[in-house]
């Protein structure tokens, strides 16, 4: 995984080479959930961030990763739907996620970096998203941005997706992602038990990782998934 990692830094950093002083490299890195998306992007970024760290040319540039859980609808938001029960136990799907908000913020990315733009994140122990938890400065001319829908071609979200320079999709064999799902919901307390995670991953997880799947924004890059524990997120 760490060899994986570091080489897609290192085609990055190439890649940032070909930019004007003053444009981002944006990157999109999506799988079907549990395919190992999280745990990839923050090793990318790491690795990133530490070659560059190196090189004294580069100084002050650097990465930051966002997660696509931030603009996650609140549970008030779901509950004011037509259906809050469906919205509820269908949290994760593309339509319970804020994606006209997420493409304007793909938009700002794509002005000159002179001026801070943040991004909120998604506060697990709160259950909903932070706005403005995140700030991307001038210096980070490499933005990671992860989630199931960075690649989504359907409705605004393509025009997300075509904002992207890189579009990294993480193939995984959707039997053992639905197996590492089962046993990550159960042990982050997702689930209670393991017949309720047997249920989410086959109600709600597969369902989103087909919809994407099937409706996925031409990749740049196809990156096998590795059988590694840590690579389940």
């Amino acid at each position: 995984m760490d060899s994986t990692a570091e080489d897609l830094a290192s085609y990055l950093i190439q890649q940032l080479k070909f930019k004007a002083v003053g444009e981002r490299l944006l990157v999109a890195i999506a799988g079907v959930p549990a395919s190992g998306k999280s745990t990839l992007a923050e090793l990318v970024v790491a690795k990133v961030n530490a070659l560059l760290a190196a090189d004294s040319a580069t100084h002050p540039t650097s990465a930051i990763l966002v997660g696509l859980d931030g603009w996650h609808l609140t549970r008030a938001q779901l509950d004011a739907m037509l259906d809050p029960k469906l919205a509820r136990d269908r949290r994760g799907a593309h339509w319970t996620f804020d994606g006209p908000s997420y493409v304007e913020f793909t938009k700002l990315l794509r002005q000159p970096a002179t001026a801070v733009i943040t991004a909120p994140s998604f506060d697990h122990a709160l259950k909903d998203p932070t706005p403005h938890a995140v700030s991307i400065y001038p210096s980070h001319r490499l933005v990671v941005i992860e989630g199931l829908y960075s690649m989504l071609k359907y409705d605004i979200w393509e025009e997300g997706a075509q904002l992207m320079d890189e579009r990294w999709w993480i193939q995984v064999d959707l039997e053992e992602a639905r197996q590492r799902l089962v046993k990550r919901h159960v042990l982050t307390g997702v689930a209670k038990d393991m017949e309720e995670a047997i249920w989410r991953a086959g109600q709600n997880d597969e369902p989103n990782g087909n919809f994407i799947a099937e409706n996925l924004y031409e990749p740049t890059k196809i990156i096998k998934s590795l059988d590694d524990p840590k690579y389940t997120l």
